[in-house]
């Protein structure tokens, strides 16, 4: 990796981390600055924000779907989308990450208080571990060579000609190479980004969910909005940039892969500074995002999914046939907040662009990665966390 690039990597991770710590500072002065009184909390104006706008009467936005896309979000795809980091440093965590994430399922289901706002931030230390991860994800390079299976057990030995990984970007390597487990192979600096943003974003999502739980209106968002932003956080968030990055890994080459890859982190972080500045730079983040994840559908449409099973190209072919029908949804209503159109209610929003994201882009998509996962590595003993 060349300075620039490291710098580059440097320069991003730490903008994302810092935005992260304040969220998470804001909660914990928050509740210690609150008064130990029964009193509700006075009602602040509404931000902006690309998943609210503000309602007409009672909205129960933080139960019922909601409830239920971040359950499997925290129990389910942080889980399996860790499984496809293949970071050595998240093996341990990724094995114990139930023990963070039931809690915060828990905090779900009382009542709103300290014990929910504690159980909370049981999974909010989770999601600060996953930031351990970041210096390997500096210093590794995006693409590995597998070492063929040969025998029983992991071998040191010369590496014969090899074809593409599928998952995880190989490049084909000719003559011996001496190695033990997987050899860096330089890739996509875009590939490095969007992994550092999927590890990112859990935490701005778990410090949205500890407010939210403990009743404090952080930044001025209403307590609907902090659930409908751990929502956000966890899909368009994590899986979205993950799901790019592993694009871009297996298409190191083409650069719509890594148009891709980049447009997640950059789509997310001008979404955010339209949440605090105005509902145009919203627009533009959305479209960003919209941009960038309608390429990652047609490239896994014509380049990625005839690779896999039947099953995989199945549940690739739902993933890819939901994200464009959903993001121009996500689109058109970001398009009705700035400009004073007629757009679809959040209610509505939650019901078709929330939920068909939840399980018909990112649970397909994650399903079918990790059957395309198992089936290099059952002929690979490239060591995985």
């Amino acid at each position: 990796m060349t300075a620039a690039a490291a710098i580059t990597i440097a320069v991003v991770v730490t903008i994302a981390v810092a935005v992260a710590v304040v969220v998470a500072v804001a909660v914990v002065v928050a509740v210690l600055a609150a008064a130990p009184t029964g009193s509700t909390p006075p009602a602040l104006p509404a931000a902006p924000a690309l998943l609210a706008s503000p309602s007409t009467g009672p909205a129960p936005y933080d139960t019922g779907p909601v409830v239920a896309m971040i359950i499997i979000g925290m129990l389910v795809v942080v889980p399996w989308g860790l499984g496809l980091l293949n970071l050595r440093t998240l093996g341990s965590l990724r094995r114990r990450w139930l023990l963070a994430a039931v809690p915060g399922a828990v905090s779900l289901l009382v009542p709103r208080g300290p014990a929910a706002g504690a159980l909370a931030g049981v999974y909010a230390i989770g999601t600060v571990a996953l930031l351990r991860a970041l210096p390997e994800v500096a210093r590794r390079a995006a693409n590995t060579v597998p070492v063929p299976a040969i025998g029983s057990g992991s071998v040191t030995g010369a590496v014969p000609t090899l074809s593409p990984d599928p998952i995880h970007g190989t490049a084909p390597v000719r003559g011996p190479v001496p190695v033990r487990g997987p050899v860096p192979v330089r890739g996509p600096l875009s590939v490095q980004v969007a992994t550092a943003t999927a590890l990112v974003t859990p935490l701005i999502a778990s410090s949205a969910l500890v407010a939210a739980r403990a009743g404090y209106q952080l930044f001025g968002f209403s307590l609907p909005v902090l659930a409908l932003t751990v929502a956000h956080f966890h899909y368009a968030g994590f899986a979205a940039a993950l799901i790019a990055a592993l694009i871009c890994r297996t298409l190191p080459d083409d650069p719509r892969a890594v148009f891709a890859a980049w447009s997640v982190p950059g789509g997310t972080l001008v979404v955010l500074a339209g949440f605090f500045l105005s509902d145009w730079i919203e627009l533009v983040g959305a479209a960003i995002l919209t941009a960038g994840l309608w390429l990652a559908a047609w490239l896994t449409w014509r380049q990625i999914r005839p690779r896999g099973d039947r099953w995989s190209r199945a549940l690739l072919a739902i993933s890819c046939a939901v994200l464009p029908i959903t993001m121009a949804l996500a689109l058109s209503w970001a398009v009705g907040r700035a400009a004073g159109l007629s757009h679809l209610s959040l209610t509505w929003m939650i019901a078709t662009h929330g939920v068909a994201n939840a399980l018909g882009f990112v649970v397909c998509a994650f399903l079918a990665w990790r059957r395309l996962d198992r089936s290099e590595t059952s002929t690979s003993t490239g060591a995985r966390p």
